[in-house]
């Protein structure tokens, strides 16, 4: 049981759960404080918490299974626990079942309007693993698919959306693209061979990246405007700049005729960008409001 546990853990990338769960929180925190003038109670965020992991879990176990075939193909992910034979597709199946479930129950024990709204978010976590087939633009469905995140934290706890949860959306959806435009670029030879595109399959990897610096010149815009529709104080911008900071490091990682450092603009440099704009929105919203 152990060693299955932990092919599922290794199979939906459990540790990338800090990507898109500090953008969730900010949404949480965010929006019951500009709208409710309190912070999420200690049930909300558990329940926030579970109902990430369950969608999550969910859409990463859907990836692996509706791309079975053709990670089989490509070398960098036939070592991946379905074309691997470390898991079948029926026990990923059963494994996708019982995070929907989950993320069924948190939903409803947030805001009624979590639940309506649930089909839409089941069907963007389905629908975006068959992108790749037939649009370049599935970094960007992506994008909104994990956007979804804060978006969903917000909702779950104010019941509503306004200008400041859109914004939210925007820029967390932008940034993702951004950086997975960034990881594509090692797929470009697999992706044209196969038929399925990219942005960097489409276009080259020079004006991929070209493309994702772009993107995440939005995304710094908009967490910048995120401060004076929130009425925030300079500790967040203090978090946002070092964001900016860390994306403009991101891509200095990275050059077209070097990917060799691909995986730590990936993941060491998302994964401390979206704790950074978290801790530094908690601490404006409890230390100086």
């Amino acid at each position: 049981m152990l060693k299955k546990t932990k092919i599922f853990l290794e199979m939906i990338k459990f540790e990338h759960t800090i990507f898109a769960l500090p953008f969730a929180f900010m949404g949480a925190v965010l929006g019951s404080y500009t709208m409710n003038g309190h912070l999420p109670s200690w049930a909300q965020i558990g329940w926030i918490i579970l109902a990430m992991i369950g969608a999550r879990s969910a859409a990463m176990g859907l990836n692996r299974l509706i791309d079975k075939v053709i990670d089989g193909k490509n070398p960098r992910t036939a070592a991946r626990a379905i074309p691997a034979g470390l898991l079948s597709s029926k026990e990923v199946i059963l494994f996708i079942v019982v995070s929907f479930a989950l993320l069924f129950f948190a939903s409803a024990k947030l805001d009624p309007i979590a639940v309506k709204l649930l089909p839409i978010a089941v069907f963007f976590l389905v629908f975006y693993s068959y992108t790749k087939r037939f649009t370049w633009a599935c970094h960007l469905i992506l994008g909104f698919t994990i956007a979804l995140a804060p978006l969903g934290g917000w909702v779950a706890i104010t019941g509503e959306i306004n200008t400041t949860a859109i914004i939210l959306f925007v820029s967390v959806a932008l940034w993702t693209a951004g950086f997975d435009i960034i990881y594509a670029c090692q797929d470009i030879e697999f992706d044209r061979k196969e038929g399925l595109y990219s942005i960097p399959s489409s276009f080259g990897i020079a004006n991929a990246l070209k493309i994702a610096k772009f993107l995440h010149f939005i995304t710094a815009i908009g967490l910048v405007s995120i401060m004076f529709l929130a009425n925030l104080s300079w500790w967040y911008l203090v978090g946002t700049l070092i964001a900016a900071l860390l994306l403009i490091y991101e891509h200095q990682l990275v050059k077209p005729n070097d990917l060799s450092k691909l995986n730590a603009a990936f993941f060491t440099m998302n994964g401390v960008l979206s704790v950074v704009v978290f801790v530094f929105t908690l601490i404006d919203l409890v230390v100086y409001q």
